[in-house]
């Protein structure tokens, strides 16, 4: 045990948000209408307290985390009363000085509640370590939930859980479950890639349940991969529970078939951005501009006017539809419908910020919602 600690001293060069749930709230009505006059939007580097999601200082995570600091000297990183700081380094230090404590206290209850259920004989050390399931929690409707997820989620004993992950899936997490924080958004990242990894490995060789959970599919641009195979090289057994990815679900809440006899036969997932960053996709080769094709582009705001200027120059009609999707299956939902020559121009108009899905393609025009898109949505837009 007391390596492990020091594994995890070690290790853990900032902590998570770490809380114990205290049970559900009362559920919310999920509402699947499209909307453009929603109300004003927060911009890029901050977050809304209507979010859906668990943003980088969001203020429900934070009241959510508050008996973490109750009995600290210090004072709680969230006050309504007071500006939430900006400082991202300064939000990691207080947490480090916070936290670790409690990371350590509970790998111990971990390793205790594993002994007493071995007899207390000492033989919980030799059992093996424990599962670390990797879930999907879908874009943010919690009613898209799998029935599998839902119960690997309610019978975990911890749970490391991403930005994109959302409140009501959280209200799922079971009455004596620990959560972690380890969200990343742009410029902020509470957990390098590799301290998620050593995470997952110290708890599960403490013999917890562990649940990592991510907005999304797990093995669709968002690391699973990465940390399966981490862990399978530790001899940690890992098990994906697949989520709809939000190509699928949002696709579907706006009647957008991915693919379609004579519009589009196959369909092509990319990241609108590189690994090193930078205003560039990733990678848009010649024959991405298929106009038989259908593109949804994740995490692509911000690489989009050279992203559609590419797709052109390669030979995509300029008038080709395209929809922007912001928090799609939310009650917060904001979409844009325009044709591809305009659609970076009209997203800077309404405002859309992170996460937004980009869908390119002729079968954005089968949507029931298309007749109503370039000029009505604009109008709407306008009017809000």
């Amino acid at each position: 045990m007391a390596a492990l600690a020091s594994r995890i001293s070690s290790t853990l060069s900032s902590s998570p948000h770490l809380r114990t749930h205290h049970g559900p709230s009362t559920p919310r009505s999920i509402s699947s209408s499209l909307r453009f006059s929603p109300s004003p939007s927060p911009s890029p580097s901050s977050s809304s307290s209507s979010s859906p999601f668990t943003e980088k200082h969001s203020g429900e995570r934070y009241s959510r985390d508050s008996w973490l600091y109750k009995n600290s000297a210090a004072a709680s990183p969230f006050d309504q009363s007071l500006p939430l700081p900006h400082d991202s380094d300064s939000i990691r230090r207080n947490d480090i000085a916070l936290q670790l404590p409690e990371l350590k206290n509970l790998l111990y209850v971990l390793r205790e509640k594993r002994r007493r259920q071995h007899g207390g004989d000492g033989g919980g050390d030799q059992c093996g370590p424990g599962n670390v399931y990797l879930v999907g929690t879908g874009p943010g409707d919690p009613e898209l939930l799998t029935l599998k997820a839902v119960r690997v989620i309610k019978g975990a004993d911890l749970l490391l859980y991403d930005r994109l992950v959302s409140h009501e899936v959280l209200d799922l997490v079971g009455p004596d479950a620990r959560l972690l924080y380890v969200g990343k958004t742009a410029g902020y990242h509470s957990r390098t890639q590799e301290e998620i990894h050593e995470l997952l490995l110290n708890f599960a060789e403490a013999g917890a349940t562990v649940v990592r959970l991510k907005g999304g599919d797990p093995l669709v641009f968002g690391r699973g991969g990465e940390e399966m195979d981490f862990l399978q090289q530790q001899g940690i057994h890992v098990k994906v529970i697949p989520g709809i990815t939000a190509a699928s679900g949002i696709s579907a809440e706006l009647g957008i078939p991915l693919t379609h006899r004579g519009v589009a036969n196959s369909v092509r997932f990319f990241t609108g951005h590189s690994r090193k960053g930078g205003t560039d996709p990733l990678f848009v080769a010649e024959n991405a501009a298929d106009p038989d094709s259908t593109l949804v582009v994740y995490m692509g705001l911000s690489t989009l006017p050279s992203l559609a200027q590419k797709l052109m120059h390669h030979g995509l009609s300029a008038d080709t539809p395209a929809a922007a999707i912001e928090r799609g299956t939310t009650p917060q939902q904001r979409t844009v419908f325009s044709e591809l020559k305009d659609l970076a121009g009209k997203i800077a108009e309404a405002e859309l910020v992170s996460p937004t899905l980009i869908i390119i393609g002729k079968v954005v025009a089968l949507s029931p919602f298309w007749d109503c898109s370039v000029e009505e949505a604009t109008s709407l837009v306008e009017a809000s």
